[in-house]
């Protein structure tokens, strides 16, 4: 989340006359993320978000992303829901981009997550791909094996600026992520792709523990292999401050996970490849926005040389076993 583009207060009052959800008590930014620019709402109907989709997104995937969201939800898993104008329509425009208003989940995000967050989070990642199984939509992952090139490409002038080698370390990493990506043969489905813990929210239940209390920002969503679902959940769940991997996390997630859906043999043996793949992907894309995110944009950067850290414990570990398995 994030804001790039402003909303004046007379636009928001007109765009928000077409909902059938009260009048606005309070509007303010949030400034978490980095793709699109995202609005806490409050009205006399309820609280909201809004957003709206920047230069990143394109607007044809949209009914995709929303679709999801809505199937997702009308499975049980929670998640937001887009909320329709009076014509029925969710995607609508406001300051002259593609916007949709979503229901709020309750719930905070971990500052520091703990083993017990992780054994909900892989049920509920379990959950999900079970729950997206009959979506009917498909979107390829544009930030996939055959994008991250590309991206490097794109910072290729400026790399080295960031840590001295690190160009000439990227390329070599993804020479060898590419040599052993699986072709094929690994199940495939709805994935959600980006699940970091500020995309999952949680609420304390009477005994004090952790319960997972929503999933959010589908925007990344594609379809593509439901294992590399979990290895973006390695990566961003299962380090510590100091950059060390930590297996009681990981153990925890893959047990939860494989409560709902064992991993196939072929997907526990790419696990390793699957946890690179994921580094380098986090990796680009943080290095690209760290290089050419906008002056003055209300935006929070993050660290691109986190995912160089991740990617070189990947790289050395030795088999699935490492990684919790």
């Amino acid at each position: 989340m994030a804001v790039y583009t402003e909303v004046s207060d007379e636009a928001l009052r007109a765009f928000l006359a077409d909902y059938p959800i009260g009048e606005l008590l309070a509007f303010r930014g949030i400034a978490e993320g980095v793709e699109n620019s995202n609005f806490a709402l409050k009205t006399t109907g309820g609280d909201f978000i809004l957003t709206l989709y920047e230069k990143r997104v394109d607007p044809g995937e949209l009914p995709y992303f929303l679709g999801l969201m809505q199937h997702l939800a009308s499975q049980g898993l929670d998640c937001p829901q887009p909320v329709p104008a009076r014509d029925g329509q969710a995607l609508r425009q406001l300051a002259g981009r593609p916007a949709a208003i979503c229901t709020f989940l309750p719930g905070v995000w971990p500052r520091r997550v703990r083993p017990q967050h992780c054994a909900p989070l892989g049920d509920a990642l379990a959950r999900l791909h079970a729950a997206g199984a009959d979506f009917p939509g498909r979107r390829p992952n544009a930030l996939g094996p055959a994008g991250w090139a590309p991206l490097l490409g794109r910072c290729r002038a400026e790399g080295d600026q960031v840590q001295p080698g690190l160009v000439a370390e990227l390329d070599a990493a993804l020479a060898g992520i590419l040599a052993a990506w699986p072709a094929a043969g690994l199940p495939q489905g709805q994935i959600h792709a980006d699940l970091f813990p500020d995309n999952v929210f949680f609420l304390d239940d009477a005994a004090g523990q952790p319960r997972l209390s929503g999933i959010i920002d589908f925007y990344f969503a594609c379809t593509d292999l439901l294992a590399y679902d979990i290895a973006v959940c390695l990566n961003a769940w299962c380090f510590e401050s100091d950059h060390s991997f930590n297996v009681t996390k990981a153990r925890a997630l893959l047990a939860a996970y494989q409560a709902r859906r064992p991993l196939t043999p072929a997907e526990r043996a790419a696990l390793p490849v699957l946890c690179r793949g994921a580094s380098l992907r986090f990796l680009l894309t943080r290095l690209y926005d760290w290089t050419s995110t906008p002056a003055g944009a209300l935006v929070t950067r993050k660290d691109p040389l986190e995912y160089l850290r991740k990617l070189r414990f990947f790289l050395r570990a030795e088999g699935p076993s490492a990684l919790g398995l």
